[in-house]
C-alpha cells in the first residue's frame, strides 16, 4: 500500500510541534492532508509528482488527518485529500477535496494563489 508522497520527496509533518514550525515561516508551504484508506488520496499521489515539479516555490508537506485530528478540525479540512497553502503561520489558501481530483484542478487552485 502506497502511503502518501513519501516517494516523491515530500515531507511527513510527525508532530504539532512540525505543524506549527514548518507552516509558521516565511517561505509559502504546501500541506496535503490525507488518510491512509482514502482511495481519492491514492489518485492523488499518481499525479502529483507532476504538478510538485511544475511548482518549485513551494515546499510541500503532508500530514495524516486521521493522527492529527485537532489540525485537521482547526484547519477546515472536512475532506480528503485538502491541500493548504501557508505563510507565516496563516492559512492562505485551501483547495477542498471535491475540487482536488485532477492536476488540472490541482494546478487551476496553485496558479491563483496569491501571497
Amino acid at each position: 500500500m502506497m502511503k502518501g508522497w513519501r516517494w516523491s520527496g515530500v515531507e511527513a509533518i510527525k508532530s504539532a510541534e512540525e505543524f506549527k514550525t514548518v507552516t509558521g515561516g516565511e517561505a509559502p508551504v504546501i500541506v496535503k492532508f490525507y488518510a491512509d484508506w482514502c482511495p481519492d488520496c491514492k489518485v492523488m499521489n499518481m499525479f502529483i509528482g507532476d504538478v510538485i515539479k511544475d511548482y518549485p516555490q513551494y515546499k510541500w508537506y503532508e500530514i495524516n488527518s486521521d493522527a492529527f485530528q485537532a489540525i485537521a478540525d482547526e484547519n477546515q479540512v472536512m475532506g480528503i485529500p485538502s491541500l493548504l497553502v501557508f505563510q507565516n503561520g496563516e492559512k492562505k489558501a485551501h483547495l477542498h477535496s471535491a475540487n482536488a481530483k485532477s492536476p488540472e484542478e490541482v494546478r487551476e487552485f496553485l496558479n491563483h494563489v496569491v501571497l
